[in-house]
């Protein structure tokens, strides 16, 4: 009889006859390896429980508190509920429906639209189907039997993605009836499916492109337990209250209209004023580290994008207009103007580095169906800085631009988790220069002690970067500073400097941000402080409330020494109940709210409520001035 041989966690190893499945090699091995695994790690690679092992290799359970394992069930619970779809909804045809971040979706063409209600049917019969325990089988199939099964079955989504492959078998999941195609792995059963909910529906395009039909997305969500169920569904409705789209209508911050077009924000006086603070707290966080400030222009000429490689790698997501006969390109990133003012004389070594930043205005053409507020729009600002130095000096350039991350993101409470992203399939460049920059920025972080992991392919097409993930109140990620490493641009633009001996020599450049785009963190701050800013970002610190028009002249006065203190004051006169001035200030999350009464009046006192409600008592204006002050400061802890 043929045998496998078979490594263990513990390095143990067994001979096990050919065809032991992964299920049987691991309950042999112990008996409670089966104890909360979703799955199997083949040689590394993730494996239906139901595989046959077909050679000698490494074997190990891949639990369910696993980020992997709680993928699995995630992508399961999304073949169930399209199951639950076909059989309410026959006429629906298939899309996709991968795990996601925070859950799962699938994607349906329909010809009505679902409703709230439809998502409680699905979800009752996706509870009947997991009690029936059916079994998820794995098959293979040649390519071209799996485009006549689902011809036949009217699945033209799944039908153009099968003719899109190239690989002459693929493998279909089955659970019951239902089959999908899919490369799972996937749960044993639909009966470890049972900690689930539907979130909400919502349009998306076929393959995220507006020319495509519009298909029907259902997002849900699955855990193991169902306390983690409710404790996910809790920060759900506290993202719901703290949507920044939400927010920035109530606190009056930014508006979007579809006459003005999508993905272009309209900012109002308070939120335009809210940029400006974080605007001015970065050029100073800049300043302080010897960086320039710089401003390039919004078009270059099309040749320019050309020569950079972007043109060829990045076009469809810029927008080119026509000048004298002459193409330019709206400019989607500032590097090549930052590289023009390099080169505009020759550099010594000793001039190195140069740090160039700005606040650079660009646009992308997203596509309308990933269009969000402000996290994903087409006009947005970055904080953009390119640094040109000498090869010996890049390591320890990086590792300033980590610490300067670090610093920012300490002064605003936000952790981070890093992710190294390589080499894309679409990038220019040598492998030797890709090699010399994925090298550079893993050593870099090593340095700082800073843990990463690889995200393969996703890098700039033309360099590899650091990808930083901030994590919010409500424990989300999101993607905003960046370092990217890059020795192919400055080849391109011909960059050099005059060495000690007197001979050019090429530079490496760094591109990097920090916040990332201005509208995005805006939107992720709105939602991490649920509107409520720190002091120093509020964009209106105090509020001075007359309680009758006898304290009217004093209220003034208040408010003319809070504005001549340099503290952002409105100043609410109106012949109101003081109940409801206090109940509006509180909705607009203002954080202070002086009560100016009679007793105040003729004390010259004031009377500070904190936005929570909190009354801190009467004080003196110059007390209370200074403690704005005082708190008035990034990174002060309130």
């Amino acid at each position: 009889m043929e045998e496998i041989n078979i490594i263990f966690p513990d390095k143990g190893q067994s001979t096990f006859p050919l065809g032991t499945t992964a299920a049987q090699a691991l309950g042999a091995w112990r008996r409670e390896a089966l104890k909360g695994a979703v799955a199997a790690r083949w040689n590394g690679q993730p494996l239906d429980l139901s595989r046959v092992l077909t050679g000698d290799g490494e074997l190990a359970p891949l639990s369910g508190d696993s980020a992997a394992g709680l993928e699995i069930l995630r992508h399961s619970t999304s073949h169930l509920l399209a199951q639950a779809v076909k059989e309410l909804f026959p006429e629906a045809k298939l899309a996709i429906g991968p795990a996601i971040e925070q859950g799962f979706y699938y994607d349906f063409d329909v010809r009505v639209p679902f409703v709230p209600e439809d998502l409680e049917r699905i979800e009752e019969r996706m509870r009947a189907l997991s009690r029936e325990k059916i079994p998820v089988t794995r098959e293979e199939q040649p390519r071209s039997e799996a485009i006549g099964l689902f011809q036949k079955q009217g699945e033209s989504y799944k039908v153009e993605l099968l003719e899109d492959l190239e690989a002459p078998t693929v493998t279909l999941y089955r659970q019951g009836q239902f089959a999908d195609l899919c490369r799972g792995p996937h749960v044993t059963s639909t009966g470890e499916l049972r900690h689930f909910k539907l979130t909400q529906v919502a349009g998306a395009y076929w393959r995220g492109d507006e020319r495509n039909p519009m298909l029907q997305r259902i997002y849900g969500t699955a855990f193991f337990t169902e306390k983690e169920l409710k404790d996910h569904l809790h920060r759900l409705e506290e993202a719901k209250r703290r949507d920044h789209r939400r927010l920035g209508k109530e606190l009056d911050l930014f508006s979007l209209h579809d006459e003005v077009g999508p993905g272009l924000v309209v900012y109002h006086p308070k939120g335009a004023l809210l940029r400006h603070l974080l605007e001015d707290f970065e050029k100073k966080e800049h300043f302080k580290r010897g960086y320039e400030i710089v401003i390039g222009p919004q078009l270059l000429r099309a040749e320019l994008w050309k020569k950079s490689g972007h043109y060829e790698n990045y076009r469809d997501l810029m927008y080119f207009t026509e000048i004298d006969g002459q193409s330019y390109g709206i400019k989607p990133m500032n590097c090549l103007a930052h590289m023009m003012i390099y080169k505009s004389k020759v550099r010594s070594y000793r001039e190195l580095p140069k740090r160039y930043f700005e606040l650079g205005t660009v646009h992308r053409h997203e596509k309308s169906g990933v269009l969000h507020g402000l996290m994903r729009v087409r006009q947005f600002t970055q904080d953009d800085a390119h640094i040109i130095c000498t090869p010996d000096q890049l390591q320890e350039e990086i590792r300033g631009v980590l610490n300067f991350v670090a610093d920012v993101m300490g002064i605003f409470g936000f952790p981070f988790e890093v992710e190294i992203s390589t080499r894309p399939e679409k990038s220019i460049g040598s492998d030797a220069d890709w090699e010399r920059a994925t090298q550079a920025l893993s050593q870099a972080l090593e340095a700082n002690d800073l843990p990463y992991s690889i995200c393969a392919g996703e890098g700039a097409f033309y360099g590899p970067k650091i990808d930083i993930k901030l994590k919010d109140a409500l424990d989300r990620r999101w993607q905003c500073a960046t370092v990217q490493c890059d020795f192919t641009l400055p080849e391109r633009f011909d960059l050099a400097y005059i060495g000690p001996d007197g001979e050019r020599h090429r530079p490496v450049m760094v591109h990097r941000v920090i916040l990332g785009a201005i509208e995005r963190f805006l939107g992720v701050l709105i939602e991490h402080y649920g509107g409520a800013f720190p002091v120093w970002l509020a964009p209106v610190q105090a509020i001075v409330l007359s309680v009758t028009d006898r304290s009217g002249d004093y209220s003034r006065q208040v408010h003319e020494e809070l504005f001549k203190a340099g503290i952002r004051s409105e100043l609410d006169l109106r012949n109101e109940k003081l109940g409801h001035k206090v109940r509006e200030a509180q909705v607009q999350k203002i954080p202070y709210m002086l009560v100016i009464g009679d007793k105040e009046t003729e004390q010259g006192t004031v009377s500070p409520r904190a936005r929570s409600g909190e009354n801190l008592g009467a004080m003196g204006l110059e007390d209370f001035i200074h403690k704005v002050q005082t708190e008035a400061v990034p990174g002060f802890k309130e």
